[in-house]
């Protein structure tokens, strides 16, 4: 058995497309969704991770806002920042790029941003949505996890999932989300005893530790669908996720390459968040 492989690139394009198509209605009404996205230091891959962002919407058509600050900026300044842009009618979405320096207190800036234009689903108020069955706007990676799959006729109703890693930011909402879609399903970490045990188990396994190559082939049911969020950069410069892709393929139904898998989708949502907010402040 050869997997199916989980074009994210090509599955990124359908959804913008479907989104863009809410964009332009809005734009019909005089409404331009619009984004601002903030990153406070130098960091690289914060960097790139931003012009990414910034280039999704415009291919959308979307106002974006990129604000750069200083590292050493301090934390009430960033706070009236935030303040700002929450009552600026012109922004329907504001990310804060995470990390920020370590002056600076993230909780306090996440819980800063206005609920309604939190397009990364990491304020209180949206994760106890998720967590109650409410989805408001979700956390971007696992929203974009989800979508594959359903791009990709995998079947969640029914079927045992397994997620291995509990961060907040994917770990945690992936799991609710497929519990939403009637899975039933087990959160494991990198300290399971006998993760094995488990992951042999999952019709449906994702896997986001940072761990470059944790889980092999071996460890795989056959036909199983693998969802590969982890991207790890290697001793030669190559990147690879958290499953061995190489081994995994042979074993799985359904699998997602790194990069090209989930990495595309998330950037995606983080845009149909935006977009279906400026819906929610039209109304």
């Amino acid at each position: 058995m050869t997997a199916q492989i989980i074009d994210g690139k090509a599955i990124a394009q359908q959804v913008r497309a479907e989104w863009k198509g809410r964009a332009d209605a809005l734009k019909a009404r005089g409404i331009t969704p619009g984004l601002a996205v903030i990153i406070v230091g130098e960091d690289p891959a914060s960097k790139v991770y931003v012009a990414n962002k910034v280039k999704a919407c415009a291919e959308l058509g979307l106002h974006s806002e990129h604000i750069v600050m200083s590292a050493d900026t301090p934390e009430a300044t960033l706070l009236e920042k935030i303040a700002g842009l929450n009552a600026d009618p012109k922004i329907h979405g504001i990310l804060v790029q995470l990390p920020v320096p370590k002056h600076i207190d993230s909780s306090k800036v996440l819980e800063a941003i206005s609920p309604d234009k939190d397009v990364d689903g990491f304020h209180p108020v949206n994760v106890g949505a998720l967590t109650t069955g409410n989805m408001r706007l979700a956390p971007c990676t696992p929203y974009g996890a989800m979508k594959l799959l359903e791009k990709s006729g995998v079947s969640i109703e029914g079927k045992h999932a397994v997620v291995v890693g509990r961060s907040n930011i994917v770990g945690k909402p992936m799991a609710l989300m497929l519990l939403q879609q009637n899975a039933t399903v087990t959160i494991c970490t990198s300290r399971t005893v006998d993760l094995a045990k488990f992951t042999r188990d999952a019709d449906i396994l994702v896997v986001a530790t940072g761990r470059a190559r944790m889980i092999s082939g071996d460890m795989i049911k056959p036909g199983a669908a693998v969802i590969d969020v982890g991207i790890n950069r290697l001793p030669d410069g190559k990147l690879c996720g958290d499953v061995d892709f190489d081994s995994a393929k042979e074993v799985a139904g359904w699998i997602t390459p790194v990069p090209g898998g989930v990495g595309p989708m998330t950037i995606t949502m983080l845009v149909a968040n935006t977009v279906l907010a400026a819906e929610r402040s039209a109304k």
